[in-house]
């Protein structure tokens, strides 16, 4: 068996997982992602691969033709399915494996970094200090804040119980409900996004990327928020429109913007938000700690292995 191995952070962080997926025998191939679509074509050209450990990689139909027919699984090392054409996996019968509740706890103390980061001012703050400066502004409490948690999944559910210990005020959105979970937590639900948007001081974005929520956060739905609202994001870039959230933060209708993802990962070098000292950036490290990458790899690893050797014990996203 032959498997490409694409996800950085399972090879830059030692543990046990190394020792899982050498022990399978497996010829493993390792390259640098996320990858773009070409460069996974050229990856391909020769011997091909039984199975892709990937990560944000450009997993496209071509890149599953091109595939074909050695290719048996997809491992993501993650939760997040966006980067691959999952639909199209399924017509031809190519398992896609993933790892959910396995990040959730360490996405959201980055959530929560993240905004105390942008409440306090902390770019400019750290910037002006290194340089020999002593330039002080005026920040903001979390304290009594109404958050809006938009996708109250996993990792929405631990965002909100933090929220509480701040004594925040939770509002939610989500399609599924977990009533018993709200009732706990004191979480007000809201029929809509739009809805939460206008009554939240804070908004946390926690949702699925896909066609009905690309784009979700725009220039319409960014003026129904309060003048000062802070927009938060660990789960997907595209789920804002980037040149109107860099306005709003330019303007001053936002407060800021801090977030663990971009559309497009790495930035290209004009990006709008990289002279707006209200928008803070982290590149996508999230869920990278050293527990939540053992813990992410270990699973992916039996994924794959698993499933390749004939175990019934991995997780599948799509069924056919």
């Amino acid at each position: 068996m032959r498997i490409l191995l694409t996800t950085t952070s399972f090879q830059d962080t030692p543990g046990p997982h190394h020792d899982a997926l050498a022990a399978s025998g497996f010829e493993i191939v390792r390259a640098r992602g996320p990858l773009t679509e070409q460069q996974m074509l050229d990856l391909l050209k020769g011997e091909g691969f039984d199975g892709f450990l990937n990560g944000d990689d450009a997993i496209t139909a071509r890149v599953i033709d091109a595939a074909l027919p050695r290719l048996k699984v997809i491992s993501k090392y993650g939760i997040g399915l966006d980067s691959i054409d999952v639909k199209y996996a399924t017509a031809k019968r190519i398992p896609v494996l993933f790892t959910p509740g396995v990040n959730h706890t360490t996405v959201a103390e980055h959530t929560f970094g993240l905004m105390i980061a942008l409440a306090k001012h902390f770019w400019p703050h750290l910037r002006s200090t290194k340089q020999g400066q002593w330039k002080r502004i005026t920040g903001n409490e979390l304290f009594g804040k109404t958050i809006a948690v938009l996708g109250v999944g996993r990792i929405g559910k631990e965002v909100i119980k933090r929220a509480a210990a701040f004594e925040m005020k939770c509002l939610g959105y989500d399609i599924r409900w977990d009533e018993e979970f709200a009732r706990q937590y004191g979480v007000v639900r809201c029929a809509t996004v739009e809805e939460a948007l206008r009554q939240a001081d804070i908004i946390s974005l926690h949702m699925n990327l896909d066609a009905s929520t690309r784009g979700l956060i725009n220039k319409e739905r960014i003026a129904m928020m309060k003048k000062g609202a802070m927009l938060i994001n660990t789960a997907r870039g595209g789920l804002v429109v980037e040149a109107d959230v860099a306005e709003a933060c330019r303007s001053g209708h936002l407060l800021g913007y801090a977030a663990d993802v971009l559309e497009k990962e790495p930035q290209p070098p004009d990006h709008p938000f990289r002279d707006i000292d209200n928008i803070i950036i982290t590149p996508h490290v999230g869920s990278r700690t050293f527990e939540s990458v053992e813990r992410q790899a270990m699973r992916a690893t039996m994924n794959i292995v698993n499933y390749l050797k004939g175990s019934k014990d991995y997780i599948q996203a799509n069924s056919f």
